[in-house]
């Protein structure tokens, strides 16, 4: 038995082998839900096809099933499942009992599902003629086995009406309610708690460490040496959060359109929604909320050309997410883009015009950084002995070299950008001492450099701008270019 299980009625749980152990599926077995799977996995591969789901809607819940189920490939395997049910289902198949899967999702993926686990004797699941869920899956079941006459697992308040007729009753994971409501059940023997969902598994989903990112709103007021008008610095930080907000809205869904490939990645398994610790639905009801606040913000507080580059990026994020990242190099080239619009929205928050020098500089050195992603994800295909497409990529492990040649050069591009920026009569006349300025150049072919060496030697684990944050000699070299463009000032 699981630590987090608790038994509320150690002496009424007799092991009687002659009755079925009845198991529910989403929520239960399954830390996810089978119809939400299948709709994200046809909005991402059948975009022009969403509105047919509205169609399926009028037709009833069973047929849309139907329709997901037949529309969509999900590779049952890769789903995340509940290790603490399937030891349950174990310790009772070792005691003769027969193993029932009884659940709400469509009976072709529930087969698919029973085929791969070979723990069930028999399958109930929703058809054509009836989606079996809440009292129909009771009177199922009663018809089969007979009132008290076998056990069940589940976990929402639609099983309420199951467990009522079941002899004995598991919960896993309830939700409040739901607890609350089993109180007065009487046949609660078990209650298996393995739901990790908190705070800090919203903070992996919202990705708040990559709110660093947005510190590139205030490069414009950097470059203009306005740091220090108070005004300007509010509007900063209310930009710095409106569009944290939306980026957080763009990684969740990012996060729900990549779960079969996350899932088949060594690290990004673990993510939230792709190891079933956060819910689709949850995910799917945050993200318009997200959007609502953060350009509701933004129209309430900045001007007007803020919230278009806002709009703008989510936008842009929308077409990368559904189609632009599956596409060479447009991926990269957009991955560029969407940091350079940080300083975009940040010369829109302080009404301050941009030069083509720092646009065109954050062009190179974030399309480098883009592509050491690339590699490093290609690193860790090759590794592990595949030498087909990455999943979810339009790249191959022999692209490497290109790859990494292509980011030197365009690391490299950066320098040169900053060297003639140095150069220009605007520069000159805005500090007292630009030649001072050419010591950054050094100092960035350095880190550049360094950056695509530990790349190529397979220390790069993370992305490269967390890499930045974490690491000692990024802070340091971050530190002296800052003190390098102060002393010329």
């Amino acid at each position: 038995m699981n630590a987090c299980d608790q038994v509320l009625q150690p002496m009424t749980e007799d092991r009687s082998v002659s009755l079925p152990f009845v198991v529910d599926l989403d929520g239960t077995l399954l830390k996810s839900d089978l119809m939400f799977e299948c709709a994200m996995a046809f909005v991402r591969n059948q975009t022009w096809r969403c509105l047919k789901v509205l169609a399926w809607v009028l037709r009833g819940k069973a047929y849309l099933k139907k329709q997901l189920a037949q529309s969509t490939d999900v590779d049952v395997s890769l789903l995340p499942y509940d290790q603490d049910v399937l030891t349950l289902i174990d310790e009772q198949r070792r005691l003769g009992r027969k193993i029932v899967l009884a659940t709400a999702s469509y009976h072709s993926l529930a087969q698919r599902i029973g085929e791969h686990l070979q723990v069930f004797d028999e399958i109930l699941a929703t058809r054509l003629e009836c989606n079996l869920s809440g009292p129909r899956k009771r009177d199922r079941l009663i018809e089969l086995f007979g009132q008290r006459g076998f056990d069940y697992v589940g976990n929402a308040l639609d099983d309420l009406v199951i467990w009522r007729s079941a002899r004995l009753a598991y919960v896993v994971n309830p939700s409040a309610p739901v607890e609350l409501a089993i109180l007065k059940l009487g046949n609660v023997v078990r209650l298996i708690r393995s739901d990790t969902t908190g705070f800090s598994e919203w903070r992996k989903a919202l990705r708040l460490h990559q709110w660093a990112k947005n510190a590139l709103i205030f490069v414009p007021l950097l470059a203009a040496h306005q740091i220090t008008n108070p005004m300007l610095l509010w509007h900063g930080l209310l930009a710095f959060i409106l569009f944290g907000l939306c980026a957080s809205g763009v990684y969740i869904l990012n996060d729900l359109l990549d779960l079969e490939d996350d899932r088949r990645h060594p690290t990004k398994r673990n993510r939230p929604f792709a190891s079933g610790c956060l819910s689709i639905r949850s995910g799917l009801t945050i993200c318009p909320v997200l959007l609502i606040i953060s350009l509701g913000g933004a129209w309430w507080w900045l001007p007007p050309r803020f919230v278009s580059v806002l709009a703008f990026y989510y936008a842009l994020t929308l077409v990368y997410s559904f189609k632009l990242k599956h596409i060479m190099p447009l991926d990269v080239i957009t991955l560029a883009l969407l940091y350079t619009l940080r300083i975009i929205a940040g010369g829109a928050a302080f009404d301050l015009e941009l030069t083509p020098w720092i646009l065109a500089f954050s062009m190179f050195i974030f399309l480098s950084l883009a592509l050491v992603k690339r590699y490093t994800e290609l690193l860790v295909v090759s590794r592990n002995g595949v030498s087909g497409k990455a999943s979810g990529r339009d790249y191959y492990p022999g692209d490497m070299a290109m790859l990494s040649s292509l980011g030197a050069a365009s690391g490299y591009l950066a320098v040169l950008v900053l060297a003639l920026y140095i150069r220009d009569s605007a520069t000159v006349a805005l500090y007292e001492r630009s030649h001072i300025i050419w010591l950054a150049c050094p100092l960035l072919l350095f880190w550049i450099t360094r950056l695509w060496m530990l790349t190529h030697r397979g220390l790069m684990k993370e992305d490269p701008v967390v890499f930045a944050l974490k690491d000692r000699l990024s802070l340091v070299v971050g530190v002296l270019f800052c003190l390098i463009f102060w002393s010329a000032t």
